[in-house]
């Protein structure tokens, strides 16, 4: 049974193995609330799951410990389950999604545990596992449907009201429920008026669904670039805490999370993957109640893939306003790029590249297409540049912004 008494004894356990990480107040990130971030980023390993795979492991039996152990994960969890049996002097075997980040993979190799890839998703890894856990009898570390790495999650949560013992919200990710069952049941107990928030990924919103239809969902499918919390079908004992201690849940899309991810590079200087990210994307886009509160929200992990931060990034880019293909319909004659570009220049936009099309098949057989890649400075420029090309009389076909709107 999980119980306070577990989780602060989870909490003497982690000390001296885990950081004790800082509680931050933002750079004017949310402007209707006062937000903190408590920056799990910046755990050893780069995650909070160091937290729940130390105190499970901590819990074995010598008989057990001489098994070994076996654990499936997106990442996150197998670097936390291979450093504690690293430091444990266990034997470890880790299967992991073959679409996991190779960074993540090869951060756990590093830390020494046999990794097994498998074709498919978190869940297709899970199922290769237990059936390595039934030939071996390796000892099993859920990630998240264990009530020993529930606790140790739960540590964040006692954390959180020591150093912010007036927070009136607190919102968390969601993946398998593990994280946000443990600070949700330890806050519940401590300080009961404090609000839980959950966020999942849109594309991979399994608790949410859960909860909407009282009873666990399986997706079918799962679509999104947040890894860390890509997971089909939530934990029994998660889904059940989530239930009674969890005040709301929200999802946010991934231009949602990538613009979260830019905003805390830009502004606090913190690497986060989009699953880490989740919590802030959902704070800036208003999925909760905040105004006037003193709101922390938790940043999980920072493992993101350098190979795709580019593009995550280029993506907040799009999703904040400040980069555009916008595309514009006009006369092909003489002095009508000069007038367009004048017009963008005026306004202040830095345009990178322009592309003159007249072979469209809907093209007037008079007319042509005029791609501009720019710069702006947020929704409102863009808009303003947009009213001022209509005003002279261009045709405003597509720009990113709708189309990501639309999606």
């Amino acid at each position: 049974m999980l119980t306070v008494d577990k989780i602060y004894q989870a909490s003497q356990m982690l000390k001296g193995v885990v950081r004790k990480t800082d509680l931050l107040l933002s750079s004017n990130l949310a402007k209707e609330c006062e937000l903190y971030l408590k920056a799990e980023n910046l755990q050893i390993t780069g995650s909070f799951k160091l937290r729940g795979a130390y105190y499970r492991i901590s819990q074995l039996t010598d008989e057990e410990k001489a098994k070994g152990v076996v654990a499936c994960s997106a990442g996150n969890h197998a670097q936390g389950v291979a450093m504690a049996a690293k430091k444990n002097g266990i034997k470890s075997t880790i299967f992991l999604p073959i679409t996991a980040p190779i960074s993540k993979v090869e951060a756990t190799r590093r830390l020494g545990a046999k990794i097994e890839l498998v074709n498919g998703v978190y869940d297709d890894a899970y199922q290769a596992a237990l059936k390595y856990q039934k030939e071996t009898k390796a000892v099993f570390i859920h990630p998240f449907d264990d009530e020993h790495i529930i606790a140790g999650q739960g540590t964040i949560g006692l954390e959180i009201l020591e150093q912010l013992p007036d927070a009136d919200a607190i919102i968390v990710p969601i993946g398998g429920g593990g994280l946000i069952s443990g600070i949700s049941y330890i806050v519940k107990k401590l300080k009961p008026g404090c609000k839980v928030y959950g966020v999942q990924a849109s594309g991979a919103a399994s608790m949410l669904k859960s909860i909407e239809y009282k009873k666990r969902n399986e997706l079918a499918t799962l679509s999104t670039f947040a890894d860390g919390i890509a997971v089909k079908y939530p934990g029994k004992l998660t889904y059940e805490l989530c239930s009674k201690y969890v005040d709301d849940i929200a999802s946010v899309t991934d231009d949602e999370i990538a613009w979260a991810i830019l905003v805390l590079m830009e502004k606090q200087k913190l690497v986060a993957e989009g699953a880490g990210a989740v919590s802030v994307a959902a704070a800036l886009s208003n999925k909760f109640p905040l105004k006037g509160k003193k709101v922390c929200a938790l940043v999980s992990g920072g493992n993101i893939d350098v190979n795709i931060l580019s593009r995550v990034i280029n993506r907040g880019l799009v999703a904040s306003g400040r980069l555009t293909n916008l595309t514009i319909q006009l006369p092909d004659r003489p002095g009508q790029l000069k007038d367009v570009l004048a017009i963008i220049a005026h306004q202040g936009a830095n345009v990178m590249k322009v592309t003159h099309n007249r072979e469209g098949s809907n093209t007037n057989i008079t007319g042509c297409y005029l791609s501009v890649s720019m710069e702006t400075k947020n929704h409102e420029h863009l808009q303003a540049i947009k009213n001022a090309l209509t005003k002279k009389g261009y045709k405003l076909l597509y720009d990113d912004n709708e189309y990501l709107c639309c999606k």
